[in-house]
Order: C-alpha cells, then structure tokens, then sequence
C-alpha cells in the first residue's frame, strides 16, 4: 500500500490539519512500527470511515480538534453505524482498534486526549472453534511413521504425545506435565489427570495409547523415572509445547493437511468424533475436564440439531 498519497488525499472526507496528522501516524506505522501491509491498509480504510461518519456526524468535515475531544458516544455511535452497515465483531474490533492507534498517536504528539478510545470497551468476539481432524487425517497424524524426525527416539515421543491429545482428549500442557512414573502398568484402564483449577478427572486409556508410550519409553535414551518428566527435549530437559507444534506444522505440510491442524485440534477431534459416535455431552464434559457444559458445547462444535436429537432421545416428556 503505501501511505495515502498527497493527491489522493481529496477522497478523504476531512480537513488538512486532520489529513496530514492522520498521513504522519500511517508513516510512523510504516517506517517506525513496520506493520503488515495489510494492517497498514485496514487502518488507512477504518479511518477514513471513521472520517466519513464524522463528516455525517458534526455536518461537517473535521478537523483536528473535533477528533481531539472525542467522547466515548461518539465511538459509540460509529460503532453503531457500522454495526447497522453488516460489520461483525471482529471488523469492528478492527476498526476501534485502528482509531485508538491513531488516538494514541496524536496524545504523544500532544495534539489530542486518547482517553475515550481507551474507555472503550472493543465488542466482545465470537468464540472461534479449532476444526477436527478427519478420522483418517488424525490417525495418520499420531502413527510414529507420520512423524519426520529422523531420530526414531523422538518420532516415537511427538507419536507418544500427539496420541495422549487424540486418544485421551488431553491439553498438550496436560500431556506434557505428566511424571516419568505414569503409564508404567499397561493393564491401566484409566489414569488420573491434574487439569485447570487443579481440578483432578479420571481419563480412560486406548490400548493404542499404552503402545505408543510403551514404544517411546523402549527408544528414549534417558531414565524416565518417577519425579522427573514422561516427555523429554532431545538435551534431556522439559519437552516445550512449541516443540510439538512446530514438529506437527512440517507435519502438515508433508501430509498435506490445512493449518488448522494443530496440537489443540487433535483434543478437540477426539471430543468431536466421540460426539459424532453417539457420545453424551456431559460425559464429554469430564473427560475434557470441563468446569461447564456450556464450554463443551461450544468446543465440540455442537449444533441445535444434534442438541435436539439427544434432548428428544432423553428426555422422559419428549
């Protein structure tokens, strides 16, 4: 993009003063910040909007005097207008965040007060839902030949951990704290897992889960004893969650599988597919180690049919 250039700044529903503030802070963003040009252009755009609806607003174009004693209904009623126009959430937090920028920008220039911008609360955000895993895709991701380490010791351990996600449905910090002293009995139908809170549930395990840590604690080099962490670095120390991530994003790539095949999207597969397979919710509900079904609503994607499905299969007065 650039910044606005001087010949187009007649398109901009405000006065000079404003305008050429406005033209100083997209510089400073550009050569100072070095922010994505896309950030860059979705600033340059939420201003001049907010420009515009200024213009409408005061019947007049204006200047920097009028954006210098903003008041929070003021933000208020662009907000409003763009909400009106079909903006959505996430535009609109944009966009606040764009003005508040600039806002901020002038305040250390001396030239306005950025305190209604920063009283303003941004409009609260949509929960956003990792997306599951195929059954094929997820399988293919948790077998050790899935796995492009070539020290058959660590494709073993990513394999180890990525099935504790899938087949146990648990956090990847779950995983990743458990002792050196865990899943030592292979005949274990279950184990106990610390999760939020300190809150402690009971997780079934999959013989494929005994397997994968069986065969990870044959290659390990090191003593996985009790007191010491189950999972380690290729040094010995902790294993870091960056590390699986960033082992399973190669992975992705190899396998062909979207971004949004991460750690976290293996938990929330395993809690979909268990759904998908006739699954309660609120048994999902403790195995997850969720504090509230409304949660696990929300994380496993369920939709008002499937609700009204389980309530019309359950309930006595259906």
């Amino acid at each position: 993009m650039g910044v606005q250039p001087k010949t187009e700044q007649f398109l901009i529903s405000a006065r000079p003063d404003l305008i050429d503030a406005r033209e100083n802070w997209l510089k400073s963003l550009k050569n100072t910040r070095r922010l994505a040009t896309n950030t860059l252009e979705a600033y340059e755009r939420d201003t001049r909007q907010f420009f515009q609806f200024l213009t409408g607003h005061l019947g007049e174009p204006p200047a920097l005097k009028d954006v210098a004693t903003l008041r929070i209904a003021d933000l208020r009623s662009f907000l409003a207008r763009r909400r009106n126009d079909g903006a959505g959430a996430r535009t609109l937090g944009r966009g606040l965040a764009g003005i508040r920028s600039f806002l901020r920008y002038l305040e250390k220039q001396g030239m306005a007060n950025a305190a209604a911008s920063i009283a303003m609360r941004a409009p609260k955000q949509p929960k956003s839902l990792p997306k599951p895993l195929t059954t094929i895709d997820a399988r293919r991701v948790v077998e050790i030949g899935g796995q492009l380490n070539e020290e058959p010791w660590i494709a073993a351990r990513n394999a180890a951990v990525l099935t504790l996600l899938y087949g146990c449905g648990l956090r990847i910090s779950e995983a990743l704290g458990l002792d050196g002293g865990a899943l030592t009995d292979p005949d274990a139908r279950s184990i106990p897992i610390t999760g939020k809170g300190g809150k402690t549930r009971m997780v079934p395990l999959l013989p494929v889960v005994h397997r994968a840590i069986a065969e990870y604690r044959k290659l390990c080099p090191y003593d996985l004893e009790e007191g010491k962490p189950l999972f380690r670095g290729a040094r010995g120390g902790d294993l870091h969650s960056a590390i699986i991530q960033r082992d399973m994003q190669k992975m992705r790539g190899a396998l062909g599988l979207p971004d949004t095949a991460t750690p976290h999207a293996l938990r929330h597969s395993f809690a979909t597919h268990l759904l998908g397979r006739g699954g309660d919710l609120r048994t999902i509900q403790e195995l997850l180690g969720h504090a509230s079904l409304s949660t696990t609503q929300v994380y496993t994607g369920v939709d008002t049919d499937r609700l009204m499905e389980i309530y019309d299969k359950a309930h006595p007065r259906a």
